[in-house]
């Protein structure tokens, strides 16, 4: 048998191992998370995000059982898988939590949200804004001689592809909900 030689300084590489480290790839997943409805719970929760650095890009609160009291906080937050996992176990330890789920990993799930936008304008711009509007099946629910008020639902890209073609136009303000989201199916 003959022996392998390798040069001094050189390394032996296999071109299986040459893929990029996928740890560091950011990731937006959804949390769905059932709590008890009482008093410095999402605090409690919040807290999690602030107190170890993880943003939080969108956050809604609602209760769902008034019986048993109990809300569903819905939350999208970004980092990389390990930080995922590590968000959902610690989440999961807090006392008042029920249920932890990311609606991102376990199935198709429908996500929505509602946006208010103001925006002024005269002339060919208030009519573009109108036109854009009915394209996009925004609603008016307010309008002066100066301005209208439109209401959309949507997925979140909807309503920043919305807002991108509104500032040109004159967006003012906006409002956001944040993502109200469920998973698809009977499970």
């Amino acid at each position: 048998m003959a022996a392998l030689k390798i040069k001094k300084g050189s390394t032996k590489h296999s071109a299986y191992n040459l893929r990029p480290n996928f740890s560091d790839v950011q990731e937006t997943h959804t949390l769905a998370v059932v709590v008890d409805n009482e008093p410095g719970v999402l605090a409690r929760v919040i807290g999690l995000f602030s107190g170890r650095g993880y943003n939080i890009e969108s956050l809604t609160v609602a209760e769902i059982d008034h019986t048993g009291h109990q809300s569903r906080i819905t939350v999208v937050t970004k980092g990389t898988p390990q930080v995922i996992e590590q968000i959902k176990t610690q989440l999961g330890r807090i006392v008042p939590v029920h249920q932890v789920n990311d609606l991102t990993v376990e199935g198709p799930s429908v996500e929505r949200e509602l946006g208010l936008f103001k925006v002024s304008g005269a002339g060919d711009k208030r009519v573009e804004a109108l036109r854009l509007a009915d394209i996009f099946r925004a609603n008016v629910v307010d309008s002066t001689l100066e301005s209208f008020v439109f209401e959309i639902t949507g997925a979140p890209e909807k309503i920043d592809a919305f807002a991108d073609l509104m500032r040109p136009l004159g967006l003012i303000e906006v409002a956001r909900t944040g993502v109200a989201a469920l998973s698809r199916g009977s499970a």
